[in-house]
C-alpha cells in the first residue's frame, strides 16, 4: 500500500520563545494588577474610567467637608463623624461600586470562555481566584480607607489630639478591611453565577440591599415591641449589619441599630465567626465555580 502523501508540515514562521519562564507567581501577580487596575477603568476605555471614578470622587467629596468644617468651625476637637462610622454612612456608593466592576472583573472570562485559556498556562484555579479575590477585596479598601485617610491628615491639620485621632483611624482601617474582606467575597459570588454582566449587577445589589431592608425592618419591630434582645442576632443576617456589629463590638463604633445599642464582646464574636465564615464560604464557593468552567 502506497504511503499517504497528503499531510503536510508546514513553517509558518513561529519562533521558539528562549526567555526566562516567570512561572505561576509572576502569572498570578499580573493578574491581580490586571484586575486591581481594571476596577478603577485603568487601563481600559475612556468611557469604562467614568463610573469608578465618580464613586471614587463621591466617596472622598464628604471626608473633605467634614475636614473643611472641622476646622472652620471654632473650638473644634474632633471630627463630626467616627472614622467607623463613614464606610456605613456612604454604604450605597460601595454597593455600586462593587456591582458595576465585581462582574466586569468575572463575568467576562465566563462569558467570552477565556477561562480555560488561563488555566492551560502555569495559572492553576487556585492562583485564578486569589487574584481575583485580592483584586475586589483591594479595590474596595482604597475606595473606603482613603476617605479615612483624608479625614486623619485633616484632624491632624486641625491640632486635634493626635493619640485619640491615630486609634480612631486604626479602628476605622479595620472596619473598612473586614468589610472589604466581605463585601469582594460575595460581590465575586454573585457575579461568577452568571456570564451575563447586568444579572451580576443585578443579583449583588440584590444580596445587599433586600437582607439589609429585611434586617432592618424587623430589627425595628423588634425594637418597637420591647423585644430588645432579638435585635443583636438579626445582625447575623445581613452583610452591612455584621460590619455594624463586628465594630460596635470590638473597635468602639456607635451602633446603627434601634436604639444604638450593638451587640456586645460575646455576642461579637459570633458576628466574627459568621463574618469569617462567609469569607472562608465565599473562597470555597469560588473554587467550585471555576472548577467547573475551568473545563
Amino acid at each position: 500500500m502506497a504511503p499517504d502523501t497528503s499531510t503536510q508540515i508546514h513553517n509558518i514562521g513561529y519562533r521558539s520563545y528562549d526567555g526566562a519562564r516567570l512561572g505561576r507567581g509572576y502569572a498570578r501577580t499580573s493578574l491581580f494588577s490586571q484586575s486591581l487596575r481594571g476596577a478603577f477603568g485603568l487601563g481600559r476605555s475612556a468611557k469604562s474610567k467614568v463610573l469608578p471614578m465618580i464613586l471614587f470622587a463621591v466617596m472622598c467629596i464628604p471626608a473633605l467637608i467634614i475636614v473643611a468644617v472641622a476646622i472652620a468651625v471654632p473650638g473644634s476637637t474632633e471630627l463630626p463623624i467616627k472614622y467607623t462610622t463613614y464606610a456605613l454612612t456612604t454604604q450605597v456608593v460601595i454597593g455600586l461600586f462593587l456591582a458595576s466592576q465585581a462582574p466586569q472583573s468575572v463575568s467576562r472570562d465566563l462569558r467570552f470562555k477565556t477561562v480555560p485559556l488561563y488555566f492551560s498556562r502555569p495559572v492553576e484555579r487556585v492562583d485564578y481566584v486569589v487574584a481575583k479575590y485580592a483584586a475586589m477585596a483591594s479595590a474596595l479598601f482604597i475606595l473606603t480607607a482613603v476617605p479615612l485617610l483624608i479625614m486623619w491628615i485633616g484632624s491632624l491639620l486641625a491640632k486635634f489630639d493626635f493619640g485619640d485621632q491615630t486609634k480612631g483611624f486604626g479602628q476605622g482601617l479595620v472596619s473598612v478591611f473586614m468589610l472589604s474582606l466581605l463585601f469582594a467575597g460575595v460581590g465575586l459570588v454573585m457575579a461568577a453565577l452568571t456570564p451575563r454582566r447586568g444579572f451580576g449587577v443585578a443579583a449583588i445589589i440584590a444580596v445587599l440591599l433586600i437582607p439589609y431592608g429585611a434586617v432592618t425592618a424587623v430589627q425595628g419591630i423588634a425594637y418597637s415591641t420591647g423585644n430588645a434582645g432579638a435585635i443583636d442576632w438579626m445582625g447575623l443576617f445581613s452583610p452591612i449589619t455584621l460590619i455594624d456589629g463586628l465594630q460596635t463590638a470590638f473597635l468602639g463604633a456607635t451602633s446603627a441599630f434601634p436604639g444604638g445599642e450593638g451587640p456586645s464582646a460575646g455576642t461579637g464574636a459570633v458576628y466574627l465567626l459568621v463574618i469569617l465564615g462567609l469569607i472562608a464560604g465565599s473562597y470555597a464557593a469560588l473554587m467550585a465555580r471555576y472548577r467547573k468552567a475551568g473545563l
